[in-house]
């Protein structure tokens, strides 16, 4: 282990159902964000209390091999040297300043040297400001109301962009405008994903998951993304990519670069913060300069450009060399062939798709999805019984259906090896629950 947490209280329960009765007693549901709930595949959450490479440890001591990696903002492993030790020299320098830093500006150059189309680049504090502040700036830009986004994409928290959703909407089956006024949403419009849509001069934007990466990894179909460029360019809207997850992960350029792809405007959060709470937006210099203070659109944030998570983000992208994506991409493809073949042997029905270092899931005998209406069929029953007897097993999934399964450079061979040990039986078991 890198270092030492401070002493849990000693009055506090070693017990994952004691720590969760009494979190529902302070935080709503007992979770901080929704999808981190069991409410889709039942039973008690395990309370993580500590981390180290591919494994989390809960507060009652059991190890489990991590397919969730924080939703893909854990990369190189938990509780990496690298990453723990620029987290420590930042903090001693001191946590937040309220004035410019050396570390955002470094971060920023370390983004714009690895994506071509990001000519400037601010920092916020999650994918959510980013998307959210992507779609002001795109509003304010080309003074036009109407954003269009796709049926399974999620693009975080924000009320104009969650006129429909994947990820934890899909998952809890909520509406995705509960709570949101319906003017916030009145200039936004969903359309099936992998099929360009025809757009008029009122569009501001278009906003995509590369990678649709919230409703199960779908990919894009050949076209479908140089169609939204093209599109785009016809009516003189903006092209904003969502690579919150694709960021990085899919390669040093992210999605834009694996596809040939240049979008005006990018959102980023997860890979770039090593772990810590950040996002940001990149994109065209004409477009970016229309931000606050040079422009007229609004933008701030007093942790903005955060000194700890630019320090992290740095060490992370550091690591992230060219030679480290094969690798990924061999460990992500070799992961849903030991998937596939235990769910084959138990005579379960399962595709685990694969793009680049990212595995979906679908259970089921459909074909692999295509849109968001195919991969809502997946039979979310067996979900629920695969993901609680690989829990069991040692292996934690993430608590949704339609997540995408992460894997980074502390899934060795050997943690590989567990995963399809623990699988074997996991798949025997879900198909006997579902006789």
């Amino acid at each position: 282990m890198n270092g030492q947490l401070p002493p849990l209280p000693h009055d506090l329960p070693r017990s994952n159902e004691e720590l969760f009765v009494r979190s529902c007693a302070a935080i709503p549901g007992g979770v901080n964000s929704s999808i981190r709930a069991f409410k889709a595949v039942g039973g008690t959450p395990y309370i993580v209390e500590r981390a180290e490479g591919a494994y989390v440890y809960d507060v009652e001591g059991r190890r489990y091999v991590d397919l969730v990696q924080s939703y893909g903002a854990v990369i190189l492993g938990h509780a990496h040297p690298a990453i723990t030790a620029a987290i420590t020299a930042a903090a001693a320098a001191g946590t937040s300043y309220g004035a410019p830093t050396p570390g955002e500006l470094l971060l920023a150059e370390e983004i714009r040297r690895r994506v071509p189309s990001c000519a400037r680049v601010r920092l916020m504090n999650s994918g959510t400001e980013a998307t959210s502040t992507a779609v002001r700036l795109a509003r304010g830009f080309t003074g036009r109301d109407r954003i269009v986004i796709f049926h399974g994409n999620f693009h975080g928290a924000t009320d104009a962009l969650l006129a429909a959703g994947g990820s934890g909407v899909a998952t809890l089956g909520l509406p995705g405008t509960a709570g949101v006024p319906a003017g916030a949403v009145a200039g936004t419009l969903v359309v099936p994903y992998n099929q360009v849509p025809v757009l008029d001069e009122q569009t501001a934007a278009v906003f995509v998951e590369p990678v649709a990466a919230n409703m199960g990894v779908v990919a894009p179909k050949d076209g479908f993304l140089q169609g939204l460029r093209a599109e785009c360019d016809r009516v003189g809207a903006l092209l904003v990519f969502d690579e919150v997850i694709t960021g990085f992960r899919l390669g040093v350029g992210g999605a834009q670069e694996h596809y040939g792809v240049r979008p005006d405007l990018t959102t980023f959060g997860k890979v770039i913060g090593g772990g810590l709470p950040i996002g940001a937006v990149g994109g065209r210099q004409d477009v970016m300069e229309t931000l606050s203070p040079l422009g007229p659109v609004f933008h701030a944030g007093t942790l903005a450009g955060n000194p700890l998570a630019t320090a992290a983000g740095r060490a992370a992208l550091e690591l992230l060399t060219p030679d480290v994506y094969p690798l990924l991409a061999a460990r992500a493809a070799r992961l849903a062939a030991v998937l596939t073949d235990a769910c084959a042997a138990a005579g379960l029905p399962a595709t685990f798709p694969v793009v680049g270092t990212l595995v979906g899931m679908y259970f089921g005998a459909g074909p692999v999805p295509t849109d968001f209406q195919q991969a809502k069929t997946t039979d979310e029953a067996i979900y629920r019984a695969f993901f609680h007897a690989m829990l069991a097993a040692g292996v934690a999934l993430a608590p949704g259906a339609y997540e995408a399964l992460f894997v980074g450079l502390g899934h060795t061979d050997a943690v590989l090896d567990e995963i399809a040990a623990a699988a074997a039986g996991a798949a025997r078991a879900a198909t006997s629950s579902s006789g």
